[in-house]
């Protein structure tokens, strides 16, 4: 019987031993993870400063940017000369013509000419279109700098959740270490005569049923590495994060009116309505320029041959003049284009009513959650401590005989309990702060500090405000587009 128990001992510590030697690997330090893998360690200033570069929401508002400058080269080219060169040749024959006037039935005429088209005065079409289009960057910017807000925010929460994700981690190993040394506890016990098989088997089973949580804690801790990577957009670069769930400053919440001060100033939500407007305007002026007279300097210079009859001839040609031109009658187009970009123009208004009811909707439930959050940390930053020191007392008390081991359960479930939560509600209230920024619209900076080598934030270019100004672009082949 003596060598049944000895050999069952030698199986449990086996069975035991080999799954905790799987544990110590899965709690290893990142940076010796990293070394092996290859994996890129990012803190939380680093992995902001990649987002902003790397998240593909980001590059799209850049591309954005791209057709804008196109659009306005498209509508600057609506007020500057239209150059045409044409040649041909055409042979006619007309045999009314020529019983009629007795003149040579047959023609050919060859031709080369240059066509030169330049508006004078369009009723401010032209104008209206450019101040559009000018406009139209500065909805550019709004998307762009809504992208990294958003990035910023879809970065930092990320990042706070693998850090989460490894304490619960670490939460199911030490768990699991403690269950460990219980069962060491209960086989000594045995092994002096005062703990029987039931209290080793027992320890044995609760020691296996720790087991699964550490496995799926560490598949969390791989799903949020996933999930961040996908949110910097590196591609198939691992990463992982170096950092702790620590507490933000202690800085004071913000008042309401603080954070719609400060949104109504850094929203780019509210920047790009405000802007759409003026757009949606200067399209009105359009739409009602459809139907009104416009003035327009033709001009055209070459050299064509004739052959008439047997007769032959050739010399420069050339003619211009100024042309008026007055749709009298459209069949009430230009009426219709009107009434839907009044209608368009009235809807952005609308849009900005309700947006600003969602950012006060945002601000309110964002202070709200900053300050339930900050309510659970202090409710919960002392219950952790008390709970390791009543599982101590407890496991003594086990030791030696007055307490049971319902007692010792109870106190680990307590201590595992209070480190979870104290760990979720840490991220909750770093995330609730940064939901809270972003709402006032203080996300999405680009760092100045440089921390990622190869990172350049790209100068913008601006249309010019003058003619002058306008002319020089041209000249000078401005701006350059993206092919």
């Amino acid at each position: 019987m003596k060598f049944g128990k000895g050999m069952k001992g030698a199986i449990a510590a086996v069975a035991f031993a080999v799954p905790m030697s799987f544990a110590v690997l899965a709690t290893a330090t990142p940076s010796a993870a990293a070394a092996d893998n290859g994996v890129r360690t990012l803190t939380l200033p680093e992995a902001i400063e990649v987002g902003l570069q790397g998240n593909r929401d980001v590059a799209v508002a850049k591309e954005f940017r791209n057709s804008v400058t196109g659009r306005y080269v498209e509508e600057r080219a609506s007020g500057l000369p239209q150059v045409t060169f044409a040649s041909g040749v055409q042979r006619s024959w007309d045999d009314a013509a020529h019983e009629a006037t007795f003149a040579p039935a047959g023609s050919t005429v060859r031709f080369g000419k240059f066509d030169l088209s330049q508006p004078l005065y369009t009723w401010g079409l032209v104008e209206s279109a450019l101040r559009a289009a000018k406009v139209g960057f500065a909805t550019a910017d709004d998307r762009l700098n809504f992208a990294r807000q958003a990035a910023e925010r879809a970065v930092t929460a990320s990042f706070y959740d693998v850090l989460l994700a490894k304490e619960f981690n670490a939460i199911a190993g030490r768990n699991l270490e403690q269950k460990g040394r219980h069962l060491e506890e209960a086989k000594k016990k045995q092994a002096a005569g005062v703990a029987t098989d039931y209290d080793v088997l027992v320890a044995q089973v609760a020691a296996d049923n720790a087991r699964p949580d550490l496995i799926r804690t560490r598949n969390g801790v791989n799903a949020a590495r996933e999930f961040l990577r996908f949110t910097l957009g590196i591609g198939n670069q691992p990463v992982d994060v170096s950092g702790m769930l620590d507490a933000p400053a202690g800085d004071p919440l913000p008042t309401f009116e603080e954070v719609m001060a400060s949104a109504w100033k850094c929203r780019p939500e509210l920047s790009d309505v405000h802007n759409r407007q003026k757009i949606a305007n200067e399209l009105v002026s359009i739409a009602d320029a459809g139907d009104k007279p416009r003035l327009d300097f033709k001009a055209s210079a070459g050299y064509q041959d004739l052959s008439i009859g047997g007769r032959e001839g050739d010399g420069k040609t050339w003619s211009g003049g100024v042309y008026l031109s007055w749709p009298l009658f459209d069949g009430m187009r230009t009426r219709g284009k009107v009434a839907q970009a009044q209608s368009d123009a009235r809807a952005l208004k609308i849009e900005e009513a309700r947006l600003i009811d969602a950012v006060s909707l945002q601000a309110r439930n964002a202070l709200d959650n900053a300050a339930e959050a900050d309510a659970i940390v202090a409710a919960l930053s002392g219950t952790a401590g008390q709970a390791e020191r009543l599982l101590a007392l407890a496991e003594k008390g086990y030791e030696f005989g007055v307490k049971t081991r319902l007692d010792v359960e109870d106190a680990e479930l307590n201590l595992t309990g209070a480190r979870g939560n104290l760990a979720r509600a840490r991220r909750d209230q770093l995330v609730s702060r940064t939901d809270l920024r972003h709402v006032m619209g203080l996300l999405g900076k680009t760092p100045a500090s440089g921390t990622v080598p190869g990172i350049r934030e790209e100068k913008q270019w601006t249309p010019a405000a003058t003619n002058e100004g306008m002319a020089r672009e041209v000249w000078e082949g401005m701006p350059g587009l993206a092919n």
